[in-house]
């Protein structure tokens, strides 16, 4: 078993071959869904230092046990649910729950509160189901700031929202008009 410390110095690794930056590292990745051969990432991993002695159970249990559930194993295959800036991979649409959030924080709200939510360096804006994932992304850049989605109106507008897998929903764009503040601070901890 993976301490905690490792564990989250392999998925940084991880993210960043499999959602930045795979040609660095010599891998292929689908062109529609963004995956890999199980194999082959473990293969560029054992190639990186200090991973050598890297196994398949040791890859496994980082991605059980990522709390974001940045990663996924289909049949062999292995991909980053969401977070590509690379090549653009495709997800299914779907009918997302009548409220999505996102997280962000109190420097960023306003600027989102006018021009909307936009993905920035990324292929798409990330939304969750619920607060913990909302939490998780927005706590890391400041004072939090949790957003609520109406995708019913956003819907009715034409906005597609595409569903990546564990309550992590994404969308191309969200226009300002969809997006206000969730005012329930004391739930953002549950």
């Amino acid at each position: 078993m993976l301490t905690k410390h490792v564990q989250t110095r392999l998925s940084k690794l991880m993210s960043k071959i499999l959602r930045h930056s795979p040609e660095q590292f010599g891998l292929q990745l689908d062109s529609v869904d963004g995956s890999c051969e199980v194999v082959d990432l473990l293969q560029v991993l054992r190639g990186q230092s200090g991973w050598s002695e890297l196994s398949l159970s040791d890859l496994e249990e980082v991605v059980e046990r990522c709390e974001k559930q940045r990663f996924e194993i289909i049949a062999n295959r292995i991909r980053a649910r969401y977070g590509h800036s690379h090549d653009k991979v495709s997800y299914p649409t779907g009918v997302p729950p009548i409220v999505l959030y996102h997280g962000t924080n109190a420097q960023a709200a306003p600027m989102i509160l006018e021009q909307g939510l936009r993905p920035m360096q990324r292929q798409y804006v990330h939304l969750s189901e619920g607060l913990h994932f909302a939490t998780l992304a927005g706590k890391r850049r400041g004072e939090l700031v949790i957003l609520n989605i109406d995708t019913v109106k956003a819907s009715r507008a034409g906005i597609k929202f595409y569903y990546a897998g564990n309550e992590v929903w994404l969308a191309d764009a969200v226009p300002a008009e969809f997006c206000s503040i969730y005012e329930h601070k004391e739930e953002w901890s549950e």
